[in-house]
């Protein structure tokens, strides 16, 4: 089916201009510039070859790429699936998603990442990809890695929701020798967070507050594990993305390290090239909102202080960090109201990331244009993704279209599995860029459309069931 989307605001590429895009099967053949002065005859012409679309009043951004998400499948199906999570994701404009390994049982060999990708096959909505779980031991299987067909290996130096946790300086040191493809990182130091946690147990004893969090799973932690996964990558020039940043110093240390515009992500000769992920969490909340929301957004690493978020948000801004990842990790709402001890950490956030940017944008904190690069473009460029990541011709067909001006109330229905979002409850705490707080009753804007690979898979806020999905591909 070939389909015409008139009359849109188009975000691609440092540009914000009125036009239309012409769709035909599962890719972009022509796009339209309202200031074409042949603008009126190409659309006459479109018109006789295509479904209609009036995107009037509308937004056109491409196809967000969310390169870090947990759709807790195999293994916590009561948590999420790939069904259940890609359907939140495309929800809020995600086209495409790269999933962690840390199931159950962790996904530490290529014959189990087959098997998610046969699965994703058969249920997701959108556009697929997974992470190969290092361990101790699968040296073997992350040298094999088909770097064309996989995202990447994710690498766990500090402990979290699973038991993927690497220990073995050893096995480090070889995990960065020989991985054939991106090594993202979970950075913190467990040896910080045990002696934190034990003093912790030791003051509160069974009670240990939320506000305690980001002081167990502390800046030291996070900054220590940091500087040792650059220190390798550095020593075996080897291609480093360091997930979920939150401390200003991680930031400084990237800052020192790389030049915010450099993207040659596919030199000749093999060298160290590093970079860092902002994830929405920590750029919208900082640590007094724990007394807000509590244990509900306990997710690690910890979200820190506010400084922290204004130094994030900076880096983002500057192209310090290069993407943003939601960090999706959905629990049941009745394990996060379990004392801190017992509630796991993770929040859902994929159905809400574009919005929470977006609502950044309103106040002033980012452009249009940047929240297309950093969560579209930036991805693609990171991931060397083929043929995705921007509204051009010959791309595959993968859009996110908002209304900027609509309040969204999808807050009250979270798509994901788990059925909740910080979002759910009365208010909304805000920090716009001048560091106050503001209460929100909704989202300022809506996404109201998103197109999969050519396939109309949300129309008007709502779930088609049309899907049109594949497993992503890497130009490295």
């Amino acid at each position: 089916m070939n389909l015409l989307l008139k009359n849109g605001t188009i975000v691609n590429e440092g540009e914000v201009f009125r036009g239309s895009i012409v769709i035909s099967g599962e890719r972009i053949s022509e796009i339209i510039r309202e200031s074409d002065p042949q603008y009126n005859s190409r659309i006459d012409n479109a018109l006789q070859k295509a479904e209609v679309m009036d995107l009037t009043g509308l937004h056109v951004f491409p196809g967000i790429i969310d390169s870090h998400v947990h759709f807790r499948e195999p293994g916590d199906g009561v948590k999420g699936t790939i069904e259940s999570e890609s359907r939140a994701a495309v929800m809020g404009g995600v086209t495409s998603f790269m999933d962690m390994p840390n199931n159950s049982p962790a996904a530490t060999t290529l014959q189990m990442l087959e098997d998610k990708f046969a699965s994703a096959a058969k249920s997701s909505y959108a556009n697929y990809s997974f992470y190969l779980g290092a361990s101790n031991s699968n040296l073997e299987e992350i040298r094999h890695i088909p770097e064309r067909d996989v995202c990447g290996v994710k690498v766990f130096m500090g402990s979290s929701t699973g038991n993927l946790l690497v220990d073995s300086g050893k096995a480090l040191e070889d995990i960065f020798l020989v991985s054939p493809c991106l090594i993202a990182v979970h950075c913190e130091d467990n040896s910080i967070i045990s002696s934190n946690l034990k003093d912790a147990a030791q003051k509160y004893r069974d009670n240990i507050p939320s506000l305690a969090h980001p002081l167990i799973r502390s800046r030291q932690a996070c900054v220590s594990s940091s500087e040792r996964a650059i220190a390798l990558a550095q020593k075996y020039n080897s291609r480093l993305h360091i997930l979920h940043i939150t401390t200003e110093e991680e930031v400084q240390m990237l800052e020192d390290i790389i030049n915010p515009d450099s993207w040659n992500f596919n030199d000749s000769h093999r060298r160290a090239l590093i970079t860092g992920e902002a994830c929405p969490s920590y750029l919208w909340f900082c640590s007094k909102d724990y007394e807000h929301y509590g244990n509900l957004i306990k997710c690690n690493p910890a979200i820190k202080d506010e400084e922290d978020m204004l130094a994030l948000r900076k880096a983002l801004k500057d192209g310090v960090l290069k993407t943003v990842g939601s960090d999706h990790a959905p629990h049941l709402l009745s394990d996060k109201l379990k004392p801190y001890a017992q509630c796991p950490s993770g929040i859902p956030l994929v159905q809400y990331s574009l919005q929470m940017m977006l609502s950044l944008c309103k106040a002033g904190v980012f452009t249009l244009e940047d929240v297309a690069d950093r969560m579209a473009h930036g991805p693609a460029k990171c991931f060397s993704l083929k043929d995705r990541g921007f509204i051009r011709e010959g791309f595959y067909a993968d859009l996110a279209i908002v209304d900027l001006e609509k309040a969204s109330d999808s807050a009250e229905n979270p798509q994901t599995k788990c059925r909740w979002s910080p979002f759910s409850e009365e208010g909304i705490v805000f920090h716009p860029e001048e560091g106050t707080d503001q209460m929100l009753p909704s989202f300022p804007c809506s996404v109201t459309h998103t197109i999969v690979n050519g396939c109309l898979v949300v129309n008007n806020g709502t779930i088609t069931d049309e899907k049109r999905v594949k497993r992503l591909e890497f130009d490295r």
